[in-house]
């Protein structure tokens, strides 16, 4: 997708269009939206000293829920070591902290601290703001695209990225 175009030449042509070449098109510009939103992600990031190692354990962790080391590298796809790395770093700066798990003091699980949780929204509230080109677009093409976003199946609505201060 380039200068906002669409990929078709109008109307005619998307009446001609099979579903999965539309499919295919639409993806093309969700996923050319998503990858030039990096260098803002990356930003916001480094303006908390996080990796994206960090953001990942932040988005997955909580204070009420306790998560065993060996569930947070099977969540995160990782080896065992690298869990153990984001967590002794976040745990450094307060973040997290390790606490045993009852009946099994091998076990240690992570939480999320008031620090880490304070840090955690101060970053979605940074990440959650619109840019000055979404800002830019009218009312009515903003709820156009919001209402047309959330038709989309809970496995690709982001659910799982926490929701805005404001939601």
């Amino acid at each position: 997708m380039s200068g906002g175009k669409p990929y078709h030449d109008g109307v005619s042509a998307t009446r001609s269009q099979s579903k999965r070449d539309i499919a295919a098109e639409l993806w093309r510009a969700v996923l050319a939206l998503s990858m030039s939103q990096r260098p803002r992600f990356f930003h916001a990031l480094q303006a908390f000293n996080l990796t994206a190692g960090d953001f990942r354990a932040l988005t997955a962790l909580d204070p009420d829920v306790p998560r065993p080391m060996r569930a947070l590298a099977q969540a995160w796809e990782c080896d065992a070591s690298n869990a153990t790395w984001i967590v002794d770093r976040l745990e450094e700066r307060g973040f997290v902290e390790r606490r045993a798990v009852p009946g099994d003091r091998r076990v240690k699980a992570i939480v999320l601290t008031p620090l880490g949780m304070k840090t955690k929204g101060e970053l979605f509230e940074q990440l959650h703001e619109p840019p000055a080109d979404v800002l830019a677009l009218d009312r009515s093409t903003l709820l156009e695209i919001r209402d047309a976003l959330a038709k989309l199946p809970a496995s690709l609505s982001g659910a799982a990225f926490p929701p805005s201060h404001t939601e």
